[in-house]
């Protein structure tokens, strides 16, 4: 677990090891002050002679001087390496997140990796911090300091043995209590981000339907959960507070009791009494630190758990060993395919799926909702790989392609259209990083997208907000497509991708790609058979499985499916998801 994290240390390793060395000569420094106090009490103060107080103080104000100057370099280091530590986390974590197949992102929630991504990395970088300035001075001060007790007076320095015996049992308890409750308190935390992530999303339809109250409800019981159980760990790690003042005052008191019969006794001189004083305060200090320490690797831990799960997860797709690098045509071939979401678990959501499509063919794939039309052109992307049989693209399996290559050839317009912040051409260079102006302007017009752009004040220069909420849903959706043909594919997958443009554009966009893009192999999922009717060929879907794979008269008159839709649809009666008895 802790091998993954570690790993993102990099080149942040020469300020976490200076860190603990600079920590450790600050504490070297700052112990030796009370053993100079101890003499010049006994050989300056006592004995009256003021060249050895003068001597042991200019003694004390040089160890003082130096340890206050790499306190400053340790602190300086620490927080150097501390946050290094933590940017390289994240870069880490998004970058390993880049890398997931879709069946990986499915496994968490957007949430959960924002909540990874901030406050699981931040209590790691205190943590870590901590660690290397604490956990060397310390231990350092710890032992140093009942080294030089015991050598004052050994059976005195017992009673700081007793203490640390009774701080250590009261850590012991308090870590493990605390422990399960810091992985629920980042569990609640994931559901707070989510309520907040949904609520502003979908911003415009909560107020649509005057959900603001529901709203604030959800998230304040989030909130409330969280704050239960922070409050609850909290108060357990609060006992470390009083155990330790117990052990400072029970040490000071049973010092001062034994130390003064021991003085009167003259076993013990007043110099060594006031250094043992010190020194008991160094040892619970130190102790005090440790605490501090456990407590926030106690808190850290479940984080350390949650992102070093986001590292190790191995993405489900990778590039083969000798990938190729080069599609050959528009090709695109499925043998026997099945496929589930769920690897071995359930039934498939396609079954036997056998498809012939020619390079620069124009396919139409209709089916009702659920019937996997979406999870079918997935997989010639590779954005899921099959679970039996194999999808060829160019006459290749696609799991031999180097992944971008692959994905560079076969460009997919998803359902769910997604801008980014950023100018009109900033977004339509998505497709194409070096595209001309001119390229941007006639991947428009294939789109039916220069007629809207030419419109606007800015033209391509129009900036477009985050998700693209100043343009509307057929516009989004006409931008996407001209992304996507900046790509130059060889296949182009429109993944009911006008949806939201009238059937006139509809007819426009399709009419372009017919006389423009001939060499394009062209697959368009819709719910129009009026999108689709003429197409060279029209795959309907039902429940995962072929029903038919023909043309658009071929279709009417053997797929009764087919033929039902067609006419319920020109009769304005009804779409594919709608029964016989429903449209009748």
């Amino acid at each position: 677990m802790l091998k993954p994290i570690m790993a993102q240390i990099k080149q942040y390793k020469c300020a976490s090891i200076l860190t603990p060395l600079a920590t450790m000569m600050e504490a070297v420094m700052e112990l030796i002050v009370p053993m100079l106090m101890a003499s010049l009490i006994d050989e300056g103060i006592n004995a009256g002679n003021m060249a050895m107080v003068y001597r042991y103080g200019g003694y004390m104000l040089v160890a003082a001087a130096l340890s206050l100057t790499l306190g400053i370099v340790a602190g300086r280091l620490a927080a150097k390496a501390s946050t290094g530590f933590a940017c390289n986390l994240r870069d880490g974590m998004f970058s390993t997140i880049q890398r997931y197949a879709f069946s990986n992102i499915d496994k968490y929630s957007t949430a959960g990796l924002v909540t990874r991504l901030t406050t699981d990395v931040t209590n790691v970088q205190n943590a870590y911090q901590m660690i290397l300035r604490m956990c060397v001075r310390a231990p350092v001060m710890l032992i140093f300091a009942l080294i030089m007790a015991f050598s004052i007076n050994g059976t005195l320095s017992l009673i700081f043995v007793v203490a640390m015996v009774f701080l250590g049992i009261c850590l012991a308890v308090i870590t493990a209590k605390t422990m399960g409750l810091f992985d629920k308190v980042f569990r609640q935390y994931d559901a707070l981000n989510a309520s907040v992530q949904e609520n502003v999303s979908a911003i415009r339809v909560v107020k649509s339907f005057v959900r603001e109250a529901f709203e604030s409800e959800k998230f304040q019981r989030a909130a409330a959960n969280v704050y239960r159980m922070f409050v609850k760990a909290e108060g357990i790690l609060a006992l470390n507070n009083p155990a330790m003042m117990l052990a400072i005052y029970g040490c000071i008191l049973a010092l001062s009791w034994f130390g003064a019969s021991m003085i009167s006794a003259g076993s013990l001189t007043t110099g060594q009494l006031t250094s043992l004083f010190s020194y008991v305060m160094n040892i619970l200090i130190s102790l005090m630190m440790l605490s501090m320490v456990f407590v926030m690797i106690t808190m850290s831990m479940a984080s350390i758990r949650r992102i070093s799960e986001v590292l190790t997860e191995t993405p489900d797709i990778v590039n083969p060993a000798q990938p190729i690098t080069e599609v050959a045509d528009g090709s695109v071939d499925f043998e026997n395919v099945s496929f589930s979401y769920r690897q071995g678990n359930g039934r498939p959501v396609l079954d036997h799926i056998n498809l012939h499509i020619h390079s620069g063919e124009t396919i139409g794939i209709i089916g009702g909702t659920g019937s996997a039309k979406s999870s079918l052109v997935n997989l010639i992307s590779r954005l899921y790989d099959v679970s039996e049989g194999a999808v060829r693209v160019g006459g290749r399996d696609v799991r031999s392609y180097d992944i971008t290559v692959l994905r560079n050839q076969v460009a997919v317009v998803l359902q769910k259209n997604v801008l980014f912040s950023g100018t009109i051409l900033e977004n339509l260079r998505w497709g194409d990083k070096n595209a001309t102006q001119e390229e941007c302007e006639n991947a428009c017009r294939l789109a039916c997208a220069d007629e809207f752009i030419q419109r606007l004040p800015d033209g391509y220069e129009t900036y477009i907000e985050q998700g693209g909420t100043n343009v509307s849903g057929g516009q989004k959706q006409r931008l996407c497509i001209a992304r996507a043909l900046l790509k130059h594919p060889k296949v182009l997958i429109l993944d009911d991708s006008t949806s939201a443009v009238d059937t006139a554009t509809d007819a426009r966009i399709r009419r372009a790609f017919r006389e423009d893009l001939p060499g394009t192999t062209k697959i368009i999922i819709a719910q129009r058979i009026s999108s689709v009717q003429d197409a060279d060929r029209i795959l309907v879907l039902d429940e995962g499985r072929v029903s038919a794979f023909d043309t658009h008269e071929a279709l009417l008159e053997s797929n009764a499916i087919y033929r039902e839709v067609y006419e319920g649809q020109t009769k304005g009666e009804g779409d594919f998801d709608q029964k016989e008895e429903e449209v009748s």
